[in-house]
């Protein structure tokens, strides 16, 4: 593989022109392919689950109960919102809302029939139904909604919430990635003390990550890909990106200072570090690709997409690098060699570290341990708008109707019963059942049931007390299914499923839960095999699999203080008492596992590489701390600010990522690869790098130290210093 890729980026190096020339055309392509995309999906079934047969009876039956919904809330501050004029200004605005596409219902608040106004008369709310599923939404719909509601303005007060409105809320300009991006700026020219480094290393990754994102969008139709999908690729594809290209730009640096010609010195870098990058972004990949054995469309499908983003990176770093080198090459040699020669004090912390290995070691677990332990009090869910900034439209609805008509009616039951058609003893048999639901504990109210058009199902509407996030709501939800509705249709032909977004975030929860073995499992196990063929190590890949979970287990434990538990959550605009989202333990894994063995791949190859030098055990950890720690350190710096700059988001699903892993890349790169690491292969000694015969032979032989690489360019004219180099 060495070798390949040194011919390559020689190649590329030596025919910058043609190559730039090539890589334009394919930008071209890719952008005509991508205008050409189809609009998101997100697909958000659960398969197997309640809720999900809910949903699908409501399609057959129902229409409007399995489409998209929202709320709009109408409150005034005087006088009564049941006044002449109030109401005239409501009906104007719901006129305009029924004439809205793919609107369905627009019930009249103000009906004797089932009128949603609060016992004092200062609020009316409407609950509008689609004909419209979800995943068919688009911004546009939810910004037609409000703006219709809104011509109820200035006469009475106007707050909403719902999907249509989640979508209309949606941020579009990119704060998280303009904020990690200047951090990268800043970071990169201290690391490099180049302009033009850092400028090559930011334009080989964002180009990778323009690449990522353009075949995101061509693909977003064909594959189904959820429309959070290009901001996790965005996320991930500028961290890894960044780091993969620094990280060759770097080494390229480096062999320039060593004597080797450009061609050479792009060679070796592609061959060592350009090795490393590939590997590294193989097992990122697979660890995120391994989403799809979760079972549920959304998260596999985002882990899909986020593994496109992370292959277009590395794709970048190895083609579009070596031809900016190329370009480049006179503006891209050290000023000083000491900017690029191995660090004394990195060298003197490795000395450090391995001089009491067992110390390092029994540290860094303890710290883990104790930024792990709230884990254990962790509580899956997903936030409801409760947890939205006071600012925000959602959260105003959200407390009015709270208030008005108590916490669980932003978030009822809606328990779907198949009914047979024209049977007499139907109506008793779904009373019998109402009356049953509406003496549970923790149920506020029951509607009497709605029977459907074609009378082959029927829909009762249950409130629960608490609300939708509450942990009581869960253990009500599990009553109702195991107790309550089993007894109260027991020796009769009906059949009752309890659906609904509360319901659904529930199952969606469980589901996660009861794959994460086996997702565990197949990461670990993919990840672990991609090392031992890179190293030719047995025990290397091993120990660093189970310190990998202890980092991420951290990484969980941090994020339940933040937001469950509420410590330093203001700092970012959040609320404490937050459930955490019930998708992010899994995506952290996949992305933290798939990361942390990219900082794995880049000190563990330095350390190899010393070692096949010549250097003894613990020579080699000193000397390849000196050379690559700074590195890791910058890198994982980048990549932390890249991922908490999307803490700036609003939405407090976007801070729990943001915060989560940016944090647990500071914990794996501060923590695991500076201090545990080195300490542990110190301990091993000659055994870190040993393999057993047997599976030496079936493994195919990777080499990520560049040694086959021969020099070719002995006679190429020397770099010749511009007078005026670029900054």
């Amino acid at each position: 593989m060495s070798s390949l890729l040194a011919r390559l980026a020689r190649t590329l190096t030596h025919h910058w022109k043609r190559s730039l020339a090539a890589a334009l055309l394919v930008l071209v392509l890719l952008g005509a392919a991508a205008g050409a995309g189809g609009p998101v999906a997100d697909d958000f079934e659960v398969p197997g689950a309640e809720s999900q047969q809910a949903l699908d009876l409501f399609r057959a039956h129902s229409p409007a109960l399995a489409g998209a919904d929202a709320s709009l809330v109408f409150t005034v501050d005087d006088g009564k919102i049941t006044d002449p004029e109030n109401k005239e200004a409501i009906a104007g605005a719901l006129a305009k809302v029924k004439g809205l596409d793919g609107v369905d219902q627009v019930p009249d608040p103000f009906a004797s029939d089932g009128g949603s106004i609060s016992s004092d008369e200062r609020l009316a709310s409407v609950d509008v139904r689609y004909t419209t599923e979800v995943s068919d939404l688009e911004k546009e719909d939810g910004e037609a909604l409000l703006d219709a509601a809104r011509t109820a303005e200035p006469q009475v007060d106007v707050s909403a919430r719902g999907w249509p409105i989640d979508l209309a809320s949606e941020q579009t300009f990119p704060v998280g990635e303009l904020v990690g991006i200047a951090i990268a700026i800043v970071l990169l020219t201290l690391l490099f003390r180049s302009g033009s480094a850092m400028a090559a290393t930011l334009v080989g990754a964002l180009l990778g990550v323009a690449v990522g994102q353009m075949l995101l969008t061509a693909l977003a139709s064909p594959l189904g890909l959820p429309a959070f999908a290009s901001v996790l690729a965005m996320m991930l594809g500028l961290g890894a990106g960044i780091d993969y290209a620094l990280l060759i730009i770097g080494r390229y640096r480096e062999q320039v200072v060593a004597g080797n010609s450009p061609r050479d010195a792009s060679a070796k870098a592609a061959a060592t570090s350009g090795a490393s990058v590939l590997a590294a972004g193989l097992i990122v990949m697979v660890a995120i690709a391994g989403l799809l054995v979760i079972g549920i469309p959304f998260i596999g499908k985002l882990g899909l997409a986020a593994a496109i983003a992370v292959g277009a990176v590395v794709v970048s770093a190895l083609t579009v690098l070596p031809t900016m080198i190329g370009a480049l090459k006179r503006w891209l040699k050290p000023r000083k060699p000491e900017h690029v020669r191995p660090s004394p004090g990195f060298a003197r912390w490795g000395e450090r570290v391995t001089a009491r290995p067992w110390l390092a070691i029994a540290g860094g677990v303890i710290l883990l341990l104790i930024l792990a332990f709230p884990v254990t009090q962790m509580r899956l869910g997903l936030p409801d708008d409760g947890n939205q900034p006071e600012s925000r439209t959602q959260r105003v609805a959200y407390d009015k109707l709270s208030a008005a008509f108590g916490a669980g009616s932003t978030g009822p039951f809606l328990i779907a019963v198949d009914t047979p058609k024209g049977a007499p003893e139907t109506e008793q048999q779904l009373t019998t059942l109402q009356e049953a639901v509406e003496k549970a504990r923790g149920i506020d109210s029951v509607a009497p049931a709605e029977v459907s058009e074609d009378g082959e199902m029927a829909t009762l509407f249950a409130v629960p007390t608490t609300a939708p996030q509450d942990a009581k709501t869960s253990d009500l939800l599990e009553r109702l299914r195991a107790d309550v509705i089993p007894q109260a249709t027991s020796g009769t032909p009906l059949k009752a499923y309890v659906g609904g977004n509360t319901a659904f975030f529930e199952d969606f929860s469980d589901k996660v839960a009861a794959r994460l073995p086996l997702f565990i499992g197949v990461v670990i196990g993919l990840s672990v095999l991609l090392l031992i063929a890179a190293f030719r190590s047995l025990l290397i890949p091993l120990v660093s699999a189970v310190f990998n979970l202890l980092s991420i287990t951290a990484a969980y434990g941090v994020v339940v203080a933040v937001f469950q538990e509420g410590i330093g959550a203001s700092l970012i605009g959040a609320d404490g008492g937050v459930p955490i989202v019930s998708f992010l333990p899994v995506m952290m894994f996949a992305i933290l596992f798939g990361l942390s063995m990219d900082y794995n791949v880049f000190l563990l190859s330095r350390v190899h590489e010393a070692y096949n030098e010549g250097d003894g055990p613990r020579e080699s950890v000193i000397h390849g701390m000196g050379r690559i720690g700074k590195v890791i350190l910058f890198a994982g710096l980048i990549m932390a600010s890249v991922f908490l700059a999307f803490a700036t988001q609003p939405d407090v699903i976007g801070k729990m990522f943001g915060v989560g892993l940016g944090l647990a890349i500071l914990i794996d790169v501060l923590i695991v690869r500076l201090v545990i690491a080195p300490a542990v292969v110190s301990l091993l000694g000659d055994r870190a790098w040993w393999l057993p015969g047997w599976l030496d032979r079936l493994l195919p032989n990777v080499s990520l130290e560049g040694h086959l690489v021969e020099s070719i360019d002995e006679h190429e004219p020397p770099i010749v210093e511009p007078e005026k180099a670029p900054v």
